[in-house]
């Protein structure tokens, strides 16, 4: 028992540190530790400068030196990780501190090495090795201390975000299972008998739909699937409605292998059926209608529905506002979900870019 327990432990502790250790080795990572280090270099040179107005060639030096050492910070942290992420989430964050530190102290040495033995003059000549390279370490102490918290919260927002984005797939999720899947199974148990073949039909559908309800919270589509997941919640609606529900599809033009969030576009036909076609007795059409237009895709869900007082409340706007949340969580302002709310009619646009 005790090696199953350890290596639990072990697994806990990683998944830790994954919660506020970043990935050194991206782009953004170094962006921010550039903009940071220059911010210390203007600092260090004001301070130090005995008139008040540092020169360019001051200020040009440091930002070398520091943007240098940023560079080895990241490439240090970069290649440490995988060990780093190995240990206990205070151990890591205190041999990241540690790592700073020893590269800083040691570059410094370096430079200062350097300096002297070719006799640059860049730093001042009554300057002490030792001197110079504990003010340096001072400095990292101080400085790499902020940018190490700041990843720390950078990354416990993600997990923040992503725990949000993970409820907000689960409520989609939960929704899709009560009212609906009672009236499926009476439909296709009515079927069974007089037309098998369509019972078989709709229980594959149902199979389908529920599966996408019931994946992973991470998981991942395509646009393809997510028409095909809605025709076939559109089809067992329409052995349901019979002739009140009638679907007209307009989607050839879309890109059919689109990578896109789970579950976009089943909830907006839903809607348009059950708040739009089921409350008329004479139902109508749903139209799903698509383009590509500029690098973005546009689809177009619209339905009659009835006059706003005999409209039947909630739903609707949660499951709006759930997917214009998860758009944003997923492409920022590049996409956005467009709602038209006419007397009797209803219209939602949803516009992706054609890449992430």
């Amino acid at each position: 028992m005790a090696i199953p327990e350890r290596a639990a432990g072990r697994a806990a502790a990683i998944d830790s540190a994954y919660h506020w250790l970043p990935d050194f080795c991206s782009w953004p990572v170094l962006a921010a530790l550039a903009v940071i280090g220059e911010l210390v270099a203007l600092v260090v040179v004001l301070s130090a400068s005995d008139v008040g107005v540092p020169t360019w060639q001051g200020l040009g030096l440091a930002s070398l030196f520091v943007q240098w050492l940023a560079v080895v910070w990241t490439v240090c942290l970069c290649k440490a990780r995988p060990l780093l992420v190995r240990l206990a989430p205070w151990m890591a964050e205190f041999a990241a501190y540690a790592l700073m530190l020893a590269t800083t102290a040691a570059a410094s040495w370096i430079v200062f090495a350097i300096d002297r033995n070719l006799s640059l003059g860049f730093i001042d000549a009554g300057a002490e090795s030792w001197r110079f390279v504990l003010r340096n370490s001072v400095i990292c102490a101080l400085i790499g201390g902020a940018v190490l918290r700041y990843f720390y919260v950078q990354e416990q927002w993600r997990e923040r975000v992503q725990a949000e984005e993970r409820a907000r797939f689960e409520a989609l999720q939960a929704r899709i299972r009560p009212h609906f899947l009672f009236n499926s199974m009476n439909v296709i148990a009515s079927l069974i008998r007089a037309r098998p073949v369509q019972a078989e039909a709709a229980v594959e559908d149902l199979a389908d739909l529920f599966r996408a309800a019931l994946g992973r919270d991470e998981a991942r589509s395509t646009l393809g699937e997510e028409l095909d997941l809605a025709r076939g919640y559109l089809r067992i609606e329409q052995l349901r409605l019979g002739e009140r529900l009638a679907v007209d599809w307009q989607v050839d033009a879309l890109p059919r292998d689109l990578e896109l969030p789970s579950l976009l576009l089943q909830p907006l036909v839903e809607n348009a059926v059950y708040h739009g076609i089921q409350p008329l007795p004479a139902g109508g059409t749903v139209r799903v209608q698509g383009r590509v237009d500029d690098g973005v895709v546009e689809i177009r869900i619209d339905n009659p529905c009835p006059p706003p007082p005999a409209r039947r409340g909630g739903g609707n706007g949660m499951a709006l506002n759930n997917i214009r949340s998860r758009l944003a969580l997923h492409y920022g302002d590049r996409a956005a979900l467009l709602v038209e709310d006419a007397a009797e009619a209803f219209d939602c646009r949803l516009r992706v870019p054609l890449q992430r």
